[in-house]
């Protein structure tokens, strides 16, 4: 069994503002809205056939260069999903997903991940699914009506013939030349085209033909320049109409994240840095982009943890003009990570949650509000340790550890509590007993902060543990308070 491509149909854009949309390539019409058609405009048309049925259309002109921009990026987008991604003829992507068409579950859920990448990015696909390249293409381009729409989907050989037959065969653009012809002779589905001798059909019109019905009929090998993805991501967007609220950004910015996620997937990485720049006008009043940078404690390619990032840290940037481009861009990468292979999740959440919940509350408060410890080589316990951004620190190893057989408290005391004698014994609410051996500790002598210390572990009458130490100043020796056991 031929397992499924499917393919994207020459895709319509989603228009900014309601209304009938007419998109002219030479004073032909290649493309309009739904209210435009309703009207009675098609494709072919000439421009003044256009003001004469639907004066109030609004004319766009057709532009290649952006067209095949947005074209490699819904490709790369797609990357996601399968390896295998090409571009096929009339402005259409074919999608090999042999290999993953189980692990999506099914056509049908596989579509709809498709259809809502490709609406995300702006654009209203056209969907066929069957065993053959050429025939998953024919069914994508036909167009029956909302209920009839399974119809572009054939999962089986036999199928997939029935379908084929039934299509009108001028959807095969190497016969749209021959239409007069095919018209007087009274074929018009492909069914009726292939009852036609071979011979006569091959010298009436041209190899290309027969070529193209043996491909979607699965008698020939059909074979594809796949898509690759480029070693380094950076993508840009030009915004249909200046904003100036960031939050605002996010709706476009999520279109370059559908990208960057295929990209990653198609690369088998993950983002652990990356940057959106919010690029002003330009000219005499030019302003510099303002720069967005989003630092992951672990890398990650999920396309709703980045927006869900990428939203917050936004919600705090203030726009000093408004925004008319987007510029995305993968700074630092690393391998993409595996899945787990626990029989039985954490109930408290794996480290890659705790993680995540790190970066959502730095991009929520910023990266001097949420602080990680970094060991610091210092034998003074108020010295050992620095509070250091928890962004900063994110896939770095600490500087130091401290051994396991050294004690220390969970609670270490900003300023420690100087205790009073009673009984020649230290005194915290009860006499305190000393459990443990001292542990000295005396450096300091290169800062002009010399400490000469002896650390006890103690017990008061209510069973608490305290750490406390025996400070020599001179002759002088007193007890503190420096710390406190769970």
């Amino acid at each position: 069994m031929h397992l499924p491509l499917l393919p994207l149909e020459a895709f319509r854009p989603r228009w900014s503002e309601p209304g009938p949309h007419v998109v002219v390539d030479r004073e032909q019409v290649v493309s309009a809205s739904r209210e435009a058609i309703a009207a009675g405009v098609r494709p072919g048309m000439r421009r003044a056939g256009v003001s004469l049925l639907c004066p109030q259309a609004v004319l766009h002109e057709h532009d290649a260069a952006r067209e095949r921009e947005a074209l490699d990026g819904i490709a790369l987008s797609l990357l996601q999903y399968t390896a295998e991604v090409a571009h096929a003829e009339e402005h259409s992507l074919l999608l090999d997903v042999s290999a993953s068409l189980r692990f999506f579950g099914g056509a049908r859920a596989l579509c709809r991940r498709v259809r809502a990448s490709v609406e995300t990015l702006g654009f209203s696909p056209q969907i066929g699914v069957a065993p053959t390249a050429q025939g998953a293409w024919l069914l994508a381009r036909f167009r029956p009506g909302r209920e009839r729409a399974r119809q572009r989907r054939a999962l089986r050989m036999p199928t997939l013939i029935l379908r084929l037959d039934a299509l009108p065969c001028l959807l095969l653009p190497a016969l749209r030349p021959y239409q007069d012809w095919l018209d007087g002779i009274g074929c018009h589905s492909f069914g009726q085209l292939r009852r036609l001798p071979r011979a006569g059909l091959k010298r009436r019109t041209h190899a290309t033909v027969l070529d193209a019905l043996d491909r979607a009929y699965g008698e020939a090998i059909e074979l594809h320049a796949w898509v690759e993805a480029p070693e380094t991501f950076a993508a840009r967007i030009e915004l249909p109409d200046r904003i100036e609220h960031a939050e605002a950004v996010l709706f476009a910015a999520r279109r370059l994240i559908v990208q960057m996620t295929g990209w990653q997937v198609a690369r088998h990485l993950a983002v652990t840095r990356f940057s959106l720049a919010l690029e002003h006008e330009r000219g005499r009043c030019a302003v510099p982009p303002t720069m967005v940078e989003i630092a992951l404690a672990e890398a990650a390619w999920q396309e709703e943890h980045l927006v869900r990032l990428l939203k917050e840290r936004l919600g705090r940037v203030v726009l000093d003009a408004p925004v008319i481009a987007l510029r995305l861009e993968a700074l630092d990468t690393g391998r993409m990570a595996p899945p787990t292979d626990a029989l039985f999740p954490d109930p408290g959440g794996t480290p890659a949650d705790r993680r995540r919940l790190m970066e959502l509350l730095t991009a929520r408060l910023g990266e001097d509000a949420v602080l990680a410890p970094q060991p610091h080589a210092d034998h003074r316990p108020e010295a050992a340790n620095r509070w250091r951004p928890a962004a900063a620190l994110a896939g770095k190893r600490p500087a130091g550890e401290i051994p396991d057989t050294i004690e220390r408290p969970f609670w270490l005391l900003e300023h420690p509590i100087e205790l009073i004698l009673r009984d020649h014994r230290p005194f915290y609410g009860s006499p305190l007993r000393l459990v443990s051996a001292p542990e000295r500790i005396e450096c300091g002598w290169w800062d002009d902060a010399l400490v000469v210390r002896d650390y006890y572990v103690a017990q008061g009458a209510e069973a608490a543990h305290y750490w406390i130490c025996r400070e020599r100043v001179g002759e002088d020796i007193r007890w503190y308070l420096h710390g406190l056991f769970a």
